[in-house]
């Protein structure tokens, strides 16, 4: 089929305007060059070009941009004719030696017997030795006026320099997938023979651009074809592409976080013959197009053109199932999987592990933040919660409920070190062993979204974490000082270890900044109180990594080498033996009653002796310890000498 669908002039040249326009107005100004280099992929049109332009020099009414057709030459350089002793084609993958180069050079010396010129198309010229172009260069550089060379390659930088300095070079390319699709239609039409929808996609991503390539797909799936012509199943089994169903129920598995699903799938593709790579390339595109359509809902069609209205509603569906941080994360994973798959030895196991890691963004560490923070988004859509709008990223509400993927804070004691010096040391929160004020036990009573104060205690090591891109003095106060106590889906209560801190905490915008990112990772709007608590049984701080970025080595110190951190001296626990019983009351209640009478007693010292509410109360800790966060810290309390702290 493409050597009967072979064009026999410019204008029937699909793709290559930018190639066939210049060449036209060439020879219709009389401004030919002696020698043409066309390079390119295969299968693209430079060999068929070289034809068409030897076609256009020799005919009769030439040269001229559109050959007659009728003329003895024309006639016999058509795709059905005799072919002309006065254009050559050499094959320079079998004549590319210096013998055959000098033996050209002889013959080229001799006029046309029958034409205008003579001309020499000398394909695969990349093939050529060195010592055969340097053969052939006198002739090239000098031609006699009836002599004209066109040399076509897929790798024009191995012709040498010297003799690409000497033509007119024209790099072809690819056709477009729309356009050749277009032309297929065509074809199919003209051979009178029936196409099933998306059957035409599977021939142009068969032929990858290439019209000689895609011909020949589009013949053998014709040859095989019976009187309903082409019909979807029969190309997607004959070409090895995973049929749309297939695909459509992996991703409706992926964006459900059904595992059984998905493997069920992996299995279908494995008992009916399909190659697992194919397999992971067409959903790599899928995840593709759900991308596009998530980024451009409105302008999908535009850029998936080709693709049947029916399955790019499907593929709205199933984006608006996902969400962006999810989509984005699942196609790195896939790609990175498929280049793993590469000589892989068991590329069933390979496509397991990479379906297995886009089930699991919680494995991901902080690459599959994005992912948990959709599903909890998700998740408080469906509960009738507010989750927060990321401007310029179009979600849309899903029936599906996933679950919170938020493991808890690792503990470590491990620091990466500094080439530059010390040993880097980070702290951050880790709920303490016992607390026996105020009591926290937790409520079971749902809260709007699913989220509970276990919820929190997940993830705070990620809140903490969003503080630290926020402001790293609140971050060392917060790691160092505070713990969660309770909270109730309007109020989140913050145990502090002191009075004094207690203070400091309300006084500064510490508790904005733990509402903000609470906003931010959880989705959770809410107001942040502090409270102090006793420290009859409050442990050290234990160092972990969670807390903080990995990535980031800048914060919040450096150990001193030679010496051993320490925790700071607690206070006596403040006099409470005239708090209220708590029998029978609520963990909030008890919290929210110390705060309400903590206050009472500050008020009232204030009125009674006249001074100032900002000065401090018999209570408080000392001011270097009550007010000193981020670098005395440090200090303070991992015993280091703190050389700097680099901004963000």
């Amino acid at each position: 089929m493409y050597r009967r669908y072979r064009p026999e002039s410019f204008a029937d040249v699909i793709g290559q305007d930018h190639v066939t326009q210049p060449l036209m107005q060439a020879l219709r100004t009389g401004r030919v060059s002696h020698a043409y280099l066309f390079s390119g992929p295969r299968g693209c049109g430079k060999t068929t070009s070289a034809r068409i332009l030897a076609r256009c020099l020799n005919c009769q009414k030439g040269p001229t941009p559109v050959p007659c057709g009728v003329c003895d030459s024309c006639v016999a350089l058509a795709r059905d004719g005799a072919g002309s002793v006065d254009v050559i084609e050499i094959d320079a993958a079998s004549h590319g030696g210096v013998d055959d180069a000098r033996d050209l050079r002889e013959r080229a010396s001799y006029g046309p017997a029958l034409s205008r010129y003579k001309i020499y198309i000398i394909d695969e010229a990349h093939m050529v030795t060195p010592q055969g172009f340097n053969a052939l260069l006198k002739i090239v550089e000098e031609p006699p006026e009836f002599v004209k060379f066109i040399f076509a390659t897929t790798q024009p930088d191995k012709v040498i320099g010297t003799i690409r300095s000497r033509t007119h070079h024209y790099p072809f390319r690819l056709v477009p997938p729309l356009l050749l699709q277009q032309y297929l239609g065509e074809v199919c039409a003209e051979e009178g023979v029936g196409v099933a929808p998306g059957v035409l996609s599977f021939v142009v991503r068969a032929g990858g651009g290439s019209v000689r390539d895609s011909l020949s797909v589009l013949d053998q799936l014709i040859s095989g074809s019976g009187d309903e012509g082409l019909t979807y199943q029969g190309a997607a089994a004959l070409l090895g592409f995973t049929e749309g169903e297939l695909l459509d129920a992996t991703i409706d598995g992926f964006a459900a976080g059904d595992a059984g699903a998905v493997f069920r799938q992996i299995d279908k593709v494995i008992e009916t013959g399909q190659d697992p790579r194919r397999f992971v390339e067409d959903l790599l595109e899928r995840l593709r197009d759900l991308i596009v359509v998530a980024a451009v809902p409105d302008g999908g069609s535009s850029i998936l053109r080709g693709t049947p209205e029916d399955q790019l509603e499907r593929i709205r569906q199933q984006s608006a199932a996902f969400g962006p941080g999810a989509l984005s994360r699942s196609a790195d994973i896939v790609n990175a999987g498929l280049t793993e798959m590469t000589g892989a030895t068991a590329p069933r196991l390979q496509l397991e592990l990479i379906c297995a890691r886009v089930l699991l963004p919680g494995a991901s560490g902080e690459s599959g933040f994005a992912a948990r923070l959709d599903r909890l988004e998700r998740r408080l859509e469906i509960s009738g919660a507010t989750a927060p709008v990321r401007r310029g990223v179009a979600t849309a509400p899903t029936t599906v409920a996933a679950p919170l993927l938020a493991p808890p804070a690792e503990q470590g004691t491990d620091a990466p070190s500094d080439s530059s010096g010390p040993a880097v040391t980070r702290a951050a929160a880790s709920p303490p062993a016992a607390e026996p004020v105020p009591d926290q036990t937790v409520s079971t009573a749902p809260l709007p979204g699913g989220i509970d104060t276990d919820a929190i205690r997940r993830s705070w090591p990620d809140i903490l974490a969003k503080i630290f891109t926020i402001r790293r003095t609140t971050w060392t106060f917060l790691s160092e000082h505070t713990q969660v106590l309770d909270y109730d889906g309007a109020r989140l209560l913050l145990g502090i270890q002191t009075e004094g801190l207690a203070n400091t905490f309300r006084r500064g915008h510490h508790g904005e900044l733990v509402r903000q990112a609470l906003s931010e990772v959880l989705g959770v709007e809410a107001v942040v109180e502090g409270v102090a608590t006793a420290q009859s049984a409050r442990p050290a701080a234990t160092p972990t990594s969670s807390a903080v970025p990995h990535s980031d080595l800048s914060a919040p110190a450096q150990a001193r080498p030679g010496t051993t951190p320490h925790a700071p001296t607690a206070p006596p626990a403040p006099d409470r033996s005239d708090d209220p019983p708590e029998c029978g009351s609520t963990p909030m209640q008890r919290a929210r009653a110390a705060v309400a009478k903590e206050e009472s007693i500050h008020t009232m010292s204030a009125q009674s002796s006249g001074a100032d509410d900002s000065m401090a109360s018999a209570d408080d800790e000392d001011i270097e310890e009550a007010v000193a966060v981020g670098q005395p810290v440090i200090a303070r309390v991992l015993g280091g000498t703190v050389i700097g702290e680099m901004d963000q």
